[in-house]
């Protein structure tokens, strides 16, 4: 089979329908059926050895049961047929979108972009959306505004800026994220006046690199960034295939972004994207797409096969992740072939991942996935896992499918 657009849009499609969304379990319903199909944006980017890269973007929800396929022209520009809705909350801060029995026709969307026929909610991106403000910070490293190894005090907490980056990444850390977005404040990235964001910096980047699905509106200057400041659901937003073109101007190994004019200046200095590449890279969190840091539970489902990074297992073969503890006998992971740099995102109502993927020699493929849903720890069938198994299912069929595309 030709490994073109038309074919990998085919097998996304597929690897999402074999999975059985429309059964999953709603614990808002007593464990019955979720009475619509889940909402999916997954996108991916395939770089093979010597070829053009191939790309697609296919998204589903109650709308789009079978599957909407995004139109996307040569330059991986937006996608033409789409028109994204924000996600949103009411006044008592609830996901409203995605209570049972919710009238999708009377809820009061507001546009986030694109002006195509075809509309799409997109899911609040939960601590994927860390990526944003990891590189909101780098970019206010290289205008020289602050520097990585600067002491940076929060809440009577003085650390060196990049290890608040590094645990607001790794361990997906809130209160690093507060530290952060409380520094774009102070240092001018973002202005407010009141209740009025006046001013984003964030804003102006995305735009100028071609991302207008990238959005963190709202926040406040003691580094609020949730639903009770105003921020979080609604505001704070990422389409899947805004956040993966994020990932390609990220991703030092990838072809230059074919959306931008020639010479377009780099996102970050090489100096910054080692310091957000490495944040990525020593991810403990595998639990959304690909699923090694739960290998010890019950009923276990592999997903997309990363190394979870050695730092993160104890010596009978936990991990301590952060605050996190996984157990079983997870040190076996010298079998498993792919090293998967990523942020994942979890909350009751959200579950997303997005991260570049590289082989492990002699395995040699390298990609690019994005995934935003509606499906967090509210769907999940256990305790310890913060979504059900048919995510890292999804990981692992996408990845099959990419190695019979592109080959190992």
């Amino acid at each position: 089979m030709a490994f073109d657009a038309q074919a990998l849009a085919q097998a996304l499609r597929e690897a999402v329908l074999a999975q059985g969304f429309e059964q999953t379990e709603d614990s808002l319903r007593g464990g019955a059926a979720v009475d619509g199909f889940p909402s999916l944006d997954l996108a991916v980017a395939a770089f093979p050895a010597g070829a053009a890269p191939v790309f697609a973007n296919v998204l589903f929800s109650r709308e789009h049961p079978q599957g909407l396929v995004a139109e996307l022209g040569a330059d991986a520009g937006s996608p033409r047929n789409l028109r994204y809705l924000a996600d949103l909350q009411d006044a008592e801060g609830r996901s409203i979108a995605w209570l049972p029995g919710a009238d999708w026709s009377a809820l009061p969307w507001q546009p986030l972009c694109g002006q195509g026929a075809q509309r799409f909610v997109a899911p609040y991106p939960a601590s994927l959306l860390k990526l944003m403000v990891l590189v909101g910070v780098a970019r206010l490293v290289d205008a020289g505004r602050c520097s990585w190894s600067e002491a940076l005090d929060f809440e009577g907490q003085q650390r060196a800026l990049r290890d608040w980056a590094f645990d607001m990444t790794v361990i997906s850390c809130n209160r690093s994220t507060s530290a952060l977005v409380a520094l774009l404040h102070r240092r001018g990235a973002i202005l407010r006046e009141g209740r009025v964001e006046l001013y984003n910096e964030l804003h102006d980047t995305f735009t100028a690199y071609g991302l207008p699905g990238l959005r963190l509106a709202n926040t406040r200057p003691d580094g609020g960034w949730g639903n009770a400041a105003g921020a979080g659901v609604g505001q704070l937003q990422m389409t899947a295939w805004d956040t993966l073109r994020l990932l390609w101007l990220l991703d030092r190994a990838a072809p230059p972004p074919p959306w931008l004019p020639a010479g377009t200046p780099p996102l970050l200095s090489a100096a910054s994207q080692s310091e957000v590449l490495y944040c990525l890279q020593e991810q403990g969190l595998h639990e959304v797409l690909s699923s090694s840091v739960l290998a010890g539970l019950p009923n276990w489902q592999p997903g997309l096969p990363a190394r979870l990074p050695l730092r993160w297992i104890a010596r009978d073969g936990s991990a301590q992740v952060g605050p996190h503890h996984f157990p079983g006998d997870l040190s076996a992971q010298t079998a498993l072939e792919l090293l998967f740099a990523h942020k994942t995102g979890n909350t009751e109502n959200y579950g997303a991942d997005a991260g570049i993927v590289r082989g492990i020699a002699p395995a040699r493929r390298h990609y690019l996935i994005a995934l935003t849903s509606n499906l967090g720890r509210r769907y999940a069938t256990q305790p310890q896992c913060v979504s059900n198994w048919r995510l890292p299912a999804l990981g692992a069929a996408v990845d099959a499918r990419l190695c019979a595309l592109m080959g190992r």
